[in-house]
């Protein structure tokens, strides 16, 4: 088939566009920053999608018969601000899902996140995909991802026929995985919360990628939670990557972060204590239907505590 990405230079881009391309799909990569090599065949597009225009020029000289939806801003840098981040991430989806309907594409798949749950006390542990999305607005991340995945429930009660999947993907790790979680964990300790386990659902990166691929030819649709089975606390991460934890109460941290963020010593606030306290579990049995097994979030923590120590 005539695969679209979108995002396609980005972490899980980089890696699913080779894999599609072994798959036999003829693959659009498109990104807002330029072509970068890549294998043999691959059409390659700068695209911007907070650029409605562009987006629906691209999609429509090409006509693709499955969209895979990646662009989204996950780790922003320190000069970023929420209203670009809104941009592509909520915006950029609006136009994305509307070429889509304007072109033909007959199946989109969008990269969600087990953060449009929310972060909140009384989640259910486990979360199943039936479970309501309470994206905080606290978090640009978590209330975007609750926007895109209302707009695209929207969509589909009024164009049923594009097929949609969204992939609720939990905490990745790999082997070259860099973001604002492992950084949480690269210090000589590791802070935790007083009284909370913190627990933490993982899933390795090469199954991400592997499950995107089956979701391309795959007749399933609908929503699916992505992360290996079990979840594990900050103290037997510490543990596994040989470190010690020191639990901090709330109330200090949340003080001690409002003030850092006012001094200009850090960009996160006091919220990122609810972050931290009240991560969501996600339950992935749905994720079956796909056909793709995914290594369970202890024997993921395993591969990455392993990967750290060759470091």
């Amino acid at each position: 088939m005539k695969v679209l990405v979108t995002g396609a230079l980005g972490f899980l881009g980089s890696s699913l566009v080779p894999g599609l391309a072994t798959d036999g799909h003829e693959v659009v990569a498109t990104d807002v920053r330029a072509e970068a090599p890549g294998p043999a065949g691959v059409v390659h597009e700068t695209m911007d999608v907070r650029d409605r225009h562009t987006v629906h020029e691209v999609v429509g000289r090409h006509r693709p018969e499955v969209v895979v939806h990646l662009a989204s801003i996950v780790d922003p840098g320190k000069d970023s601000d929420r209203a670009r981040e809104r941009e592509v991430d909520v915006d950029g989806t609006r136009h994305v899902l509307d070429a889509c309907l304007a072109h033909g594409v007959r199946r989109i798949i969008v990269s969600s996140s087990g953060a449009a749950y929310g972060y909140h006390a009384d989640n259910p542990v486990p979360l199943t995909e039936h479970d309501p999305l309470r994206g905080n607005e606290a978090f640009a991340y978590a209330h975007h991802k609750r926007l895109v995945e209302e707009m695209l429930a929207a969509e589909r009660e009024r164009n049923p026929s594009l097929e949609q999947v969204i992939l609720r993907i939990g905490t990745i790790l790999g082997g070259k995985v860099d973001n604002q979680i492992t950084r949480l964990w690269q210090g000589r300790v590791i802070l935790r919360i007083r009284g909370s386990e913190s627990p933490f659902v993982l899933v390795w990166d090469e199954d991400v990628v592997r499950v995107v691929r089956a979701a391309v030819t795959s007749r399933a649709t609908g929503a699916f939670n992505v992360a290996g089975d079990g979840s594990v606390t900050v103290s037997e991460i510490a543990e596994a990557l040989q470190k010690r934890t020191v639990a901090v109460p709330e109330p200090f941290l949340r003080g001690a972060l409002a003030l850092g963020k006012r001094l200009g010593l850090t960009r996160y606030g006091p919220e990122q204590t609810v972050f931290l306290a009240h991560r969501p579990v996600l339950d992935a049995s749905r994720l079956r239907e796909l056909g793709v097994p995914v290594a369970p979030t202890r024997e993921v923590l395993r591969r990455y505590a392993e990967v750290q120590r060759e470091r």
